[in-house]
């Protein structure tokens, strides 16, 4: 794979047409629902957001860590997909097709409060800022697809990068920063800039394809969690000091290992895998032993799992 952007809206309409399973869990029935617990019974914290299309479109789900309690957040005729937590854990932004384009909306996490925060051409990737008021999106309003930021009430939109870039994967702790893949030197690398768009660093050099269209800081801001495919061809996950030195392999699979991300206390980490002949979502402790599949949905995709980072951030005050 990949410029994801228009791959993944292709794969999205295409494997709609599937046939579906039953969900694993009931759906919210309206606002009130108790939220997800925030450690499960195997010692794991928090929720994960997830899209799948076992209802026959893609939808945006919610489960506890340990893949129990799923929960259906969306319920519609269009596609969404790309969820990602508020930084309180309160709301889901992700891309959805709903109005016609894909643009970004956000939603409680109880299923209620839909809202469409972007307007015109195509949003995707969103990306929260730690003070929950600001979300980094990739568009092609002008005709190509650049990173743009925008307030979460949809006023204050800006353009970050002036060239075609990959997508905007991770907004620092401490609000100074996001990290985005780019093209611009011809292969997918990870940089990171400044949060009005100044200022970008390469942090990735390779040969091959280092994705990272979801790839995160630590909650320590230490290191980066990415995905590559710098192993020999197929994805796997890696870890990286916050500088790009260090790289740290973590999976070593033949099949797809892709968009990883940090549990709120940087001990866990959650991916999808087609390790299993299908794309599912799994988790594993942060050094790579350990893995636990989550998901068993057979030939009907599971991915882009993010977890709910309100532990991280009730601990620290907000920017």
């Amino acid at each position: 794979m990949r410029n994801r952007i228009p791959v993944l809206c292709l794969v999205c309409l295409l494997a709609a047409c599937r046939e579906s399973g039953p969900p694993l869990g009931p759906a919210f029935t309206g606002p009130g629902a108790p939220r997800f617990s925030t450690t499960s019974g195997d010692g794991l914290h928090g929720a994960i957001a997830f899209h799948s299309n076992r209802d026959g479109d893609f939808e945006i789900y919610a489960m506890n860590a340990d893949g129990s309690g799923v929960t259906k957040l969306t319920n519609d005729d269009a596609q969404e997909f790309g969820p990602t937590w508020s930084p309180n854990g309160q709301q889901v932004a992700f891309s959805s097709n709903l109005n016609g384009d894909f643009e970004i909306y956000v939603v409680s996490d109880d299923g209620t409060g839909l809202t469409q925060v972007t307007h015109a051409a195509n949003a995707f990737n969103p990306v929260w800022s730690p003070n929950g008021k600001r979300i980094a999106f990739i568009s092609n309003r002008d005709g190509a697809f650049k990173i743009y930021a925008i307030n979460v009430d949809g006023s204050g939109m800006v353009q970050l990068t002036p060239n075609p870039e990959g997508v905007p994967t991770d907004w620092s702790r401490d609000g100074k920063q996001i990290l985005f893949q780019s093209f611009r030197d011809g292969n997918a690398e990870l940089y990171a800039m400044n949060a009005d768009g100044s200022g970008a660093t390469r942090l990735t050099n390779n040969p091959a394809s280092d994705e990272g269209d979801h790839a995160g800081w630590s909650p320590d801001g230490k290191q980066i969690l990415f995905s590559s495919t710098r192993d020999g061809g197929d994805l796997d996950l890696f870890v990286m000091n916050a500088d790009g030195s260090g790289v740290r392999q973590l999976t070593f699979n033949d099949a797809t290992d892709d968009d990883p991300v940090w549990s709120p206390d940087g001990n866990q980490i959650a991916f999808q895998s087609t390790r299993d002949g299908d794309e599912e979502i799994y988790v594993m402790n942060a050094d790579g032993s350990g893995v636990q599949q989550l998901t068993f949905n057979s030939a009907l995709p599971d991915g882009t799992p993010i977890f709910d980072a309100v532990a991280t951030w009730r601990s620290q005050p907000l920017k």
